[in-house]
């Protein structure tokens, strides 16, 4: 390999930033190349309608491509849970390290637990920010069910953003991905993790994709070594999933496979999946078990799988407008 530096395409907001810089320092020591930041601006960045109208999946992920495919960087960064379920011929995914939290969190006024928002809200009903429909559907069948008097604000914008909503006191909370926050050092925001009994997260959640074309095998075969074997075989059963309820990353739809270790041997993967109406009085949840998926087609199947079961439940019905 040439010591000339590799481009690596990325986003511009600080979270894709922040994740860039980490993925670009562990592919320099892997390569001995350094690897330059291109900043690449999305419709997703600059469309200020909510991700679900702009048809969430790809949004932030088109131009990075295009930019792959015209040859202006060597390879790109994604949020795996951006990624459109149905891979490009002529690109790849080199690698998907080892997954961050994949938890969602609340950052609320006053230092508050979810559970005690509502109570200490002087309105008597605790006004929740979030841009996703998989997050309301849970937090208001969860409320449902736990006499919690909540409201989902939908909202959009960056971390900054979201969270000002929360400072100006708009808002009594708002619910994010733990990783984004890790990725960027603000954890110590967090006022509560939301249990993945609560909420699941969003199919492939605090994973990262590093995506390259495919005939640069070079390139291939030096980022492979970032890749981690058991967070690729979760995030390709739980992307399955979602492919198979044909619903795109805008969905509500809630999807997390986890590892289930004997000590220090892993010997079972669990994957569940919920899908649900936006006002939670609906939700469709499943989960399966079984052998760790040693290829790509067996982490496919496992996740077609608990789709198939899901849709013979009415899962179909509950996700509004389908992906096309």
């Amino acid at each position: 390999m040439s010591n000339k530096a590799l481009r690596l395409g990325t986003r511009r907001s600080k979270l894709a930033m922040a994740q860039s810089g980490q993925v670009a320092e562990a592919v320099s020591q892997v390569t001995g190349r350094p690897v330059e930041l291109v900043e690449i601006t999305t419709y997703g960045d600059v469309s200020r309608e909510h991700l679900a109208q702009i048809g969430g999946t790809g949004v932030f992920v088109a131009a990075l491509r295009e930019a792959l495919l015209r040859g202006e960087v060597d390879f790109a960064v994604h949020s795996l849970k951006d990624l459109p379920t149905t891979q490009p011929q002529d690109l790849v995914l080199a690698a998907i390290p080892e997954r961050e939290d994949p938890r969602d969190v609340v950052v609320a006024r006053d230092a508050l637990k979810f559970t005690d928002l509502a109570a200490s809200s002087p309105k008597g009903t605790a006004r929740i920010g979030t841009g996703a429909p998989r997050r309301m559907a849970q937090l208001n069948a969860y409320a449902r069910a736990h006499g919690l008097d909540i409201e989902t604000v939908p909202i959009r914008g960056n971390v900054d953003t979201r969270i000002g909503y929360v400072r100006s006191g708009e808002l009594d909370a708002v619910v994010l991905a733990a990783a984004g926050l890790n990725r960027i050092g603000r954890s110590d925001e967090v006022t509560d993790f939301l249990s993945v009994d609560t909420v699941l997260p969003a199919p492939g959640q605090g994973a990262l994709a590093i995506e390259c074309t495919a005939d640069n095998a070079e390139l291939i075969a030096a980022l492979a070594r970032l890749d981690d074997p058991l967070t690729r075989a979760a995030v390709t059963a739980e992307r399955s999933l979602l492919a198979a309820l044909e619903a795109g990353c805008s969905a509500p739809v809630g999807a997390l496979a986890d590892l289930l270790a004997d000590g220090q041997t892993v010997k079972e993967m669990r994957l569940r999946a919920v899908v649900g109406t936006t006002d939670g009085t609906t939700l469709v949840q499943l989960s399966t078990t079984g052998p760790v998926p040693q290829t790509h087609d067996e982490a496919m199947a496992f996740g077609r799988e608990l789709a198939t079961e899901m849709l013979a439940q009415g899962a179909a019905g509950l996700m509004g407008e389908r992906a096309h």
